[in-house]
């Protein structure tokens, strides 16, 4: 990376996400221009969007536009597009869908960094996407917050008892902290919020079901806080299905099968999905750019200092990246949003070792715990040395949530509902809004809009 330049050295980010928007956030101060890519124009605040789906906030509360976190900063250039490969030979990033129509764009770069983060995988089974949607994105989750609360309108004028019992029936899909988070909250929704809403149907008999295939409940937590995590979860009313495979998703529900078990239907209208993350498709595409073939999750090769190999001015990050030692050997990561940030800093403090002709001794993730949110005033907190659970770990939640939102005001209006909602035991944003507005109970299912 030369200074030698008239110009401004020129750091390409691609990603919005944690570890691009960390980056850019440690980078305005260097004697650098960037430029930050995404195909969204807002930084989405991802621990929180299964609150959105759940009508517990506000789209808008959870998301940050880009260009307001920068109108300060003016080395910094936001472009709104969708990135669709690279040459990096002559280092150049290509961009489409912009928004004048154009039909590509063509971005130099003396240094890039790809955050380009991922999405959930089903397995190789993508049909399963339009009838079991994420709560990854915005987009989806309002997809999600629309079924959830049709359901409930649904079974409100359903006269048939075992229709309704199908439209009172929610599936959740992956028992991590986003599945465990999203059943919870589903089950303390039908259970506090909503009966007093409804005339003919007394929502507190909806059936709240997560599905996991490992062994227990939040499977990357110790044994003990998984299992008081599984209690909570029940004194809910949510049905833990552990050591469960789902083998079939449509309309009707969804089939899963366990060793020690013949294979069951679960009969339901609405399924959700937040069972393991496959890399986007971007890794494999800046991997085929570099020669080195993508990991089986899809995710690039990047060695001890994040860089890709043979360009050392390519760095990639968070979910997307697979980071190897030294001596080659792989170090897997935890997909989360801890790791993208301390990723995003170290490639800001990269860039600015090498503007000054140093060099940055090898990437080192501080784990500095997890935590999970089961319902109101319940949680777990895994801090090593320290282990939470109940009250105090649900203010840590909290509080951790809170300082990592971007901008004031969304901490404020965040804060704000979730004290509102603690007291009332209230929801906030449950709004049915986009073209699933009738439950048409004659129709088989619902369908995402396209």
């Amino acid at each position: 990376m030369s200074t030698t330049h008239e110009r401004p050295h020129h750091v390409v980010v691609v990603g919005g996400g944690f570890g691009g928007l960390q980056a850019v956030r440690e980078l305005r101060t260097l004697p650098v221009s960037i430029t930050l890519i995404d195909r969204r124009s807002f930084h989405l605040f991802q621990p929180l969007v299964y609150q959105v789906a759940t009508g517990m906030l506000g789209a808008g509360e959870i998301a940050a536009p880009l260009r307001t976190i920068f109108k300060q900063d003016a080395n910094v250039r936001v472009l709104l597009g969708e990135v669709s490969g690279f040459d990096l030979e002559r280092r150049r990033v290509q961009v489409e869908r912009l928004p004048n129509g154009d039909p590509c764009h063509e971005v130099p770069y003396d240094t890039l960094i790809v955050a380009a983060g991922s999405c959930y995988s089903y397995f190789g089974h993508d049909d399963w996407r339009s009838v079991a949607p994420d709560v990854k994105s915005l987009e989806s989750a309002l997809v999600v917050r629309r079924r959830i609360l049709t359901a409930f309108e649904a079974a409100e004028i359903e006269q048939d008892r075992e229709r309704r019992t199908e439209w009172l029936t929610f599936v959740v899909v992956g028992a991590g902290p986003t599945g465990v988070e999203l059943a919870g909250q589903i089950a303390e929704m039908a259970k506090r919020t909503l009966h007093e809403e409804f005339r003919e149907v007394d929502t507190r008999r909806a059936r709240v079901v997560i599905v996991e295939l490992a062994d227990r409940v939040l499977p990357g937590f110790p044994p003990p806080l998984s299992e008081k995590a599984r209690r909570a979860l029940e004194r809910l009313g949510v049905e833990t299905f552990v050591g469960h495979r789902v083998v079939d998703v449509d309309e009707d529900g969804v089939q899963v099968t366990s060793p020690d078990h013949a294979p069951e239907a679960i009969r339901a209208r609405t399924v959700m999905w937040s069972a393991g993350v496959e890399a986007s498709d971007l890794a494999r595409a800046l991997a085929e750019a570099s020669g080195a073939g993508p990991d089986r999750g899809g995710r690039v090769p990047v060695g001890p200092d994040l860089t890709l190999r043979g360009h050392p001015e390519v760095v990639a990050l968070g979910d997307m990246a697979l980071v190897h030692d030294a001596q080659g050997r792989p170090q897997p990561l935890p997909g989360l949003a801890p790791v993208a940030l301390q990723e995003g800093r170290y490639a800001a403090r990269q860039v600015a070792n090498r503007l000054h002709g140093s060099t940055t001794p090898p990437f080192r993730y501080r784990d500095k715990g997890s935590l999970a949110t089961i319902g109101r005033a319940k949680a777990v907190a895994d801090f090593h040395r320290v282990r939470l659970s109940g009250l105090p770990a649900w203010l840590a939640w909290l509080l951790v949530h809170l300082f990592y939102l971007i901008g004031m005001q969304n901490r404020l209006l965040v804060l704000t509902r979730w004290m509102f909602s603690y007291l009332t035991r209230s929801g906030g944003a449950r709004l049915i809004t986009g073209s699933e507005v009738s439950p048409a109970a004659h129709r088989p299912a619902l369908t995402v809009p396209k």
